[in-house]
């Protein structure tokens, strides 16, 4: 079947390889300037005569979100590190750590890259957005339909994009066509962040009055994994839950997140799966259930022959720690680990079944699967038993992973062998977040919480209790004020939303990302009671003040000589 996104591409690849070709030319954006009318311009005039060649384009600009800088590796799980619920495996910042610990300078390779993807990605929206508008009108009235959702849905995927940029960068470019590529660099500007908000507000509202939603869609031959109007308002929901903390501060948009939330939740077009567990399923057997999963990058090829290969590091670099049988399986290094403390606050929560879905005490070793905690002199129970104990192998406990990508555990359609990367999917946007955000934002609108709010976070919980009949045992409690809430709603998260790349951007809105990691160390040294010091290196590195944001990459800053630079960088 179609995957569209991944599958799909295999398909149109070779038909779009040229027209591509010029945005990975520009994939730094402020360096490049097409002087020239090159071969590849001319054929890209002649592509895109109707809506079946407008729509291979279309996928390649979806195909921006795959690469490692992006959401196969980078804004999935490299860049989200570093957080009170995970970290880095290992002590020290050296390598693949240098990020995850904020130890990291202005030329760091990663960030680059990803800033280069990003604007990439906008380029190929732009290009796309910028012929299809030519070429539509003489398009069959069933095309001119069709083009119109595409049209649509680059503008979806182009805010996406601008939405990473200014949440993690600050201050960036708005480049609102591709001849901006053309200007020289040094004439570039940044743009206060309330500008891009606005441009990315403009496009969401776009798509979300133009698509269908994802179960009324017929008019596309297939929907998987592309935007819908679910996708769009719960995009622009979380658009304007963030614009509204820090470091913007615009809080006239938690009654805009409300509201937006109101309209998809009201729709009835989406809904919560009942088990829990059938999203980690899901998602790790490419399997496309559009009731919850709102955005979800695709991930799928049969071989790894290249960087062309649509496969990401899912479950591979956060996942659970596995050694390679040949001709089985591969290995997943599983470098994410789970912060100690997180676990022991979790474990309060008896009855939360997300726990134990979402934090692996365990590892494969060969054919066994065996608890962290245990030793080689250990029986099941000895084992069990020291897990148990909090004050017991501690040092082995630094080594749990999260548990929701287990590829052993879980992949059955979408395996491969493979030591780094996988099939498995991830999830940009769910609708549960969607459910928390809406808790969230009525809170702060008013000021306290309401009885929508109420119902919101109570839904996400009576799922994560596994929907007792007894609602008492998990809803929360009744006559919370604003404060109250507003910690409810954010511990919710943490435990519905954990290892899925919103944490470290949620405490950032929330202007409590620098004092939560020292608090966090300092919670970790309560705890430890083993020779030397819990590994938790963040707390190091990380100033306040400066790791809230990214910095623009000294390449950038060496080329646009009217950039300024993020604070203490």
């Amino acid at each position: 079947r179609d995957r569209s996104v991944s599958r799909g591409l295999g398909d149109v690849y070779k038909r779009q390889i040229y027209y591509i070709a010029i945005s990975v030319m520009c994939l730094l954006p402020f360096s490049c300037s097409l002087e020239e009318e090159t071969r590849t311009e001319v054929e890209k005039k002649n592509y895109m005569n109707n809506a079946d060649e407008a729509k291979d384009v279309l996928l390649g600009v979806y195909r921006t979100t795959i690469e490692d800088a992006m959401y196969g590796y980078h804004l999935s799980i490299l860049f989200n590190l570093g957080t009170d619920i995970s970290q880095v495996e290992g002590s020290g910042n050296e390598n693949f750590r240098i990020i995850p610990t904020n130890s990291f300078p202005t030329t760091q390779s990663e960030v680059q890259q990803t800033w280069a993807a990003l604007y990439a990605g906008i380029y190929r929206a732009n290009d796309f957005l910028e012929r299809i508008s030519n070429k539509i009108e003489s398009y069959t009235s069933t095309d001119k339909k069709l083009a119109t959702i595409y049209i649509a849905e680059a503008r979806a995927l182009r805010a996406m994009f601008y939405f990473e940029l200014v949440r993690r960068f600050g201050n960036v470019v708005l480049m609102t066509s591709t001849e901006m590529s053309n200007q020289d660099p040094a004439t570039y500007v940044q743009s206060a962040p309330e500008k891009v908000y606005e441009y990315i507000e403009d496009d969401l509202l776009y798509a979300s009055d133009i698509l269908p939603y994802a179960i009324d869609d017929q008019y596309r031959e297939s929907n998987e994994y592309r935007f819908s109007k679910g996708a769009a308002l719960g995009l622009l929901t979380k658009v304007y839950a963030t614009w509204a903390g820090d470091p913007v501060k615009n809080t006239s948009k938690w009654e805009a997140a409300a509201k937006t939330a109101r309209i998809l939740i009201e729709s009835g077009k989406h809904g919560l799966l009942t088990d829990y567990e059938q999203l980690w399923k899901n998602t790790c057997n490419g399997v496309w259930d559009p009731t919850e999963s709102l955005i979800e990058i695709s991930f799928y090829s049969p071989t790894v022959s290249g960087n062309s290969d649509p496969v990401g590091r899912i479950g591979k670099w956060n996942g659970v720690k596995t050694t390679a049988i040949a001709g089985v399986r591969g290995s997943c290094a599983a470098n994410v680990k789970v912060v100690h403390t997180f676990v022991l606050d979790w474990r309060e929560n008896v009855a939360d079944i997300r726990r134990d879905l979402s934090v692996a005490n365990y590892q494969y070793t060969d054919t066994k699967k065996t608890l962290w905690a245990a030793s080689a002199s250990d029986t099941e129970e000895s084992a069990a038993a020291k897990d148990a104990d909090p004050t017991k192998a501690q040092k082995n406990k630094q080594n749990y992973t999260p548990a929701k990508w287990d590829i052993e555990k879980y992949v059955t359609t979408n395996s491969f062998i493979n030591n780094d990367k996988s099939n498995v999917n991830w999830y940009f946007l769910r609708y549960a977040d969607v459910l928390l955000l809406y808790a969230e934002a009525l809170n702060e609108w008013k000021h306290g919480p309401t009885t929508d709010a109420y119902n919101a976070i109570n839904a996400v919980r009576r799922r994560g209790y596994g929907n007792p009949s007894n609602t008492s045992t998990c809803d929360l409690t009744e006559g919370l004020d604003e404060k109250g809430f507003r910690e409810a709603v954010r511990k919710e998260r943490s435990y519905e939303l954990s290892f899925e790349g919103h944490r470290r951007m949620d405490l950032v809105r929330w202007g409590i990302y620098y004092n939560t990691i020292q608090e966090t160390a300092k919670e970790l040294g309560y705890w430890w009671e083993s020779a030397g010091s819990p590994n938790y290196s963040v707390a190091t590195y990380t100033v306040n003040g400066k790791h809230e944001l990214f910095p623009i990459p000294q390449r950038d800053m060496d080329l646009c000589i009217l950039f300024n630079q993020n604070p203490k960088w």
